[in-house]
C-alpha cells in the first residue's frame, strides 16, 4: 500500500500545475510562486508590479511581464546560477488578475471581464444575463485588432454549438443595441399597440399581445407589412385558419419593425 502510494505521489510532482500547463502570458496585477527546489530563501510569492517586475531574493528585479510560467522559469534559472549551481525553479500562477475580456457596444452593459478560466464565447454570453436588447447577429469578437467571429445568433438564439470558441485574454466583445425592435400591431384588435420584438415572435402572439382580435375582426383579411431593402413587401395572413384549422403555416414569424394590420368585416 505505501509503495502505490509514493508512486501516486512521484506522480503529482510530475504533471504541471494547471498554470503552468497551457500558455498563458503572466501580467501586471498577478501572483506568482517562485519556488526553488533545496533553496527555502528563494521561495517567494511576489505579485507583478504595474513596471512588469518582481523582486527575487539574490537578484533583485527580474521582468516577468510577458512571459508565461514555463519561459519565466528558464529566465530565473539562467539568473540564478550566478548563485545556486544547477537551480531547479518551479514558477505557477496563483492568482491571475491580468486576463480580462472586453464587452461594449450598448446592446449589453459594458464590462471588463474577468477571465481566470478556459471560456468559451457561449459560456461569456450566457453570463451577461438579458440580451434582448441586443443585436447579435451584427455581434462580433475582435482580437488583436482583427475581427475574427461576426454574428452570435446562430450559435446563442439558434444553439448551434459549432459556432462556438475560445476567448482569449484581452479579446474584445462588440455587441450592438437592436435599434429596430418594435412590432406594430394595428387595426381590428383589442389593444392596438407596439411590442418589442423578440426573436421567434409569430403573428398570433403579437395579435394576443394586442389583446387578440376585436369582434369587427376579418380574421383572414390579416396582412404583414415589410421593409425589406427599401422596398415594401406585402404578406398575407389568413388568422382565422390558424386559430379553426390549425394551419400554422400562416402563422409567419416576424421580424423588427413590421406592422400588422387586421382589417374590419363590415358585416
Amino acid at each position: 500500500m505505501k509503495k502505490w502510494l509514493f508512486i501516486l505521489f512521484l506522480g503529482l510532482l510530475v504533471l504541471p500545475p494547471l498554470s503552468q500547463a497551457g500558455d498563458y502570458v503572466i501580467g501586471e496585477g498577478d501572483i506568482l510562486d517562485v519556488f526553488v527546489w533545496g533553496i527555502k530563501e528563494l521561495n517567494v510569492s511576489v505579485k507583478v508590479r504595474p513596471d512588469g517586475k518582481i523582486t527575487i531574493p539574490g537578484i533583485g528585479d527580474v521582468k516577468a511581464s510577458g512571459f508565461t510560467p514555463p519561459g519565466l522559469q528558464k529566465s530565473l534559472g539562467e539568473k540564478l546560477k550566478e548563485l545556486v549551481k544547477n537551480p531547479n525553479v518551479t514558477v505557477t500562477v496563483r492568482e491571475i488578475t491580468n486576463s480580462k475580456v472586453y464587452i461594449f457596444g450598448g446592446g449589453v452593459k459594458s464590462v471588463a471581464y474577468d477571465l481566470n478560466r478556459s471560456t468559451t464565447l457561449l459560456q461569456l454570453l450566457c453570463n451577461l444575463g438579458d440580451v434582448k436588447s441586443a443585436d447579435l447577429r451584427r455581434a462580433y469578437v475582435l482580437r488583436n485588432g482583427k475581427m475574427i467571429k461576426v454574428d452570435f445568433h446562430k450559435l446563442f438564439i439558434n444553439g448551434d454549438t459549432s459556432e462556438d470558441m475560445a476567448i482569449e485574454s484581452n479579446d474584445s466583445i462588440y455587441i450592438p443595441l437592436l435599434t429596430d425592435k418594435s412590432i406594430y400591431v394595428l387595426g381590428a384588435v383589442n389593444a392596438p399597440k407596439f411590442i418589442e420584438y423578440r426573436d421567434g415572435m409569430t403573428v398570433m402572439q403579437a395579435v394576443l399581445e394586442a389583446g387578440g382580435f376585436s369582434k369587427f375582426a376579418k380574421q383572414n383579411d390579416t396582412t404583414i407589412l415589410r421593409n425589406e431593402g427599401g422596398k415594401e413587401v406585402i404578406i398575407q395572413v389568413k388568422a382565422k385558419d390558424i386559430l379553426n384549422d390549425g394551419d400554422l403555416s400562416q402563422n409567419f414569424k416576424l421580424k423588427p419593425n413590421d406592422y400588422i394590420m387586421v382589417k374590419e368585416s363590415i358585416f
